[in-house]
């Protein structure tokens, strides 16, 4: 048993009437993030200081006591709040290497307003939001936990004019009996991931699925007046096949890493870069439709919650070159050939299949090895000499 933050996601139908407060209440949060990167920027650049959330927050109260700026008090003081923790933690996350610079934020693009719990009632699975009357109407696609309260609730309005509601609440979730069941998954595009004990699961190709017919809609967005009407139309169905491409990803991916959770013990992957790996003209779009980063994600926290052991191996292992039987390195293996013949040992290896028994070998090494960086020992060459694994590039 653990105690974890989660959050539970659901589909909301606000009225007329709170849609137009939800629009200004997205107004002002992207008004106040903008206005805050942009002073923090200025003031690093051009003052060299820095600003920090007190500071930003005591402007912020000044602000809206001017005349030009006294809409940003017809909303909820909460969200507009948040707004300047979410930039805090924008630039931890920048700072440490984790993220880029943060980007101002875009009308068009997906909106969101975080209240905590001085700004809405939830009783009885009804959820009231400040500056509303009437409760939020709410699909409950699955229960809540019994006797727990959401800390804060996450409103989102996507690019197809989606309303979603998240409610991030602390609960204890059991651990899944232990197994002794240890798999190794690599990862590919011809298929989207072959498992060490021979199933292979088939890329499922969602944008390819419908490349088509997005690209048929961007032709016509494209060809619209700007400012038109029907150019926000065309736009709109431009993002209700992105929405659709990304949702059918998204469901795809939680299945596949829940079950590889529920039947394994240990899971084994590659600790693959896939922000370089897309800068590959000839593979970047297959790289960006099949999801790799997302999946480990699912992985990562989904074995934080059951009591599983996700094992990331180095990057620079030699997976698919390795023979899994006798250990030898063919170097001249191209990334075309999905089938070879070990020169030493004779053994007939399928590529994928020869890279997932030796991601899940070297995988339970490094669990053994209590989670240290355990590089691959000697290996032998085609003239016999030992040599050690490259370290890899900084």
């Amino acid at each position: 048993m653990s105690t974890q933050k989660r959050a539970y996601k659901f589909r909301c139908y606000p009225t007329d009437e709170q849609k137009q407060i939800l629009a200004r209440t997205f107004g002002c949060v992207r008004f106040t993030y903008n206005w805050a990167l942009h002073l923090k920027t200025d003031a690093f650049y051009k003052e060299h200081t820095r600003l920090y959330y007190k500071d930003l927050s005591s402007m912020l109260t000044d602000l809206k006591k001017q005349d030009d700026y006294r809409w940003l008090n017809d909303v909820s003081s909460v969200p507009v709040q948040q707004a300047l923790r979410h930039l805090d933690k924008a630039f931890i996350t920048f700072f440490e290497g984790r993220g880029k610079y943060p980007r101002f934020k875009k009308k068009r693009n997906k909106q969101s307003a975080t209240y905590t719990s001085s700004a809405f009632t939830f009783r009885h699975g009804v959820l009231t939001l400040a500056k509303m009357q009437e409760p939020l109407a709410i699909v409950w696609s699955r229960p809540l936990p019994e006797g727990v309260a959401p800390s804060s609730v996450t409103v989102s309005k996507d690019a197809v004019d989606r309303y979603f509601v998240s409610l991030l609440i602390e609960e204890d979730i059991a651990h899944l009996m232990p197994c002794e069941t240890a798999i190794g998954a690599d990862l590919g595009l011809k298929s989207f991931v072959a498992l060490s004990d021979g199933e292979v699961v088939g890329n499922p190709r969602f944008f390819q699925q419908d490349e088509k017919k997005l690209a048929k809609a961007q032709r016509r967005h494209a060809k619209k007046k700007k400012g038109s009407k029907n150019r926000e139309k065309a736009q709109r169905e431009v993002a209700r096949i992105h929405a659709r491409i990304g949702d059918r990803r998204s469901d795809f991916l939680h299945k596949l890493s829940t079950r590889l959770i529920r039947e394994n013990q240990t899971i084994c992957v590659e600790s693959l870069l896939v922000k370089n790996m897309v800068k590959n003209p000839s593979l970047s779009k297959a790289i960006s439709d099949v999801g790799w980063g997302q999946f480990v994600t699912l992985l990562e926290y989904k074995a934080d919650w059951y009591g599983r052991n996700l094992v990331k191996i180095d990057k620079w292992y030699p997976s698919s070159k390795r023979c899994f039987d006798c250990g030898y390195i063919y170097e001249a293996l191209t990334l075309d050939v999905r089938h070879w013949t070990c020169p030493k040992c004779g053994v007939h290896h399928d590529r994928d299949s020869n890279a997932a028994k030796n991601i899940r070998s070297v995988g339970l090494t490094v669990l053994n090895a209590c989670g240290e960086s355990v590089r691959p020992g000697a290996v032998k060459t085609k003239s016999g000499k030992t040599q050690r694994s490259r370290k890899p590039r900084k």
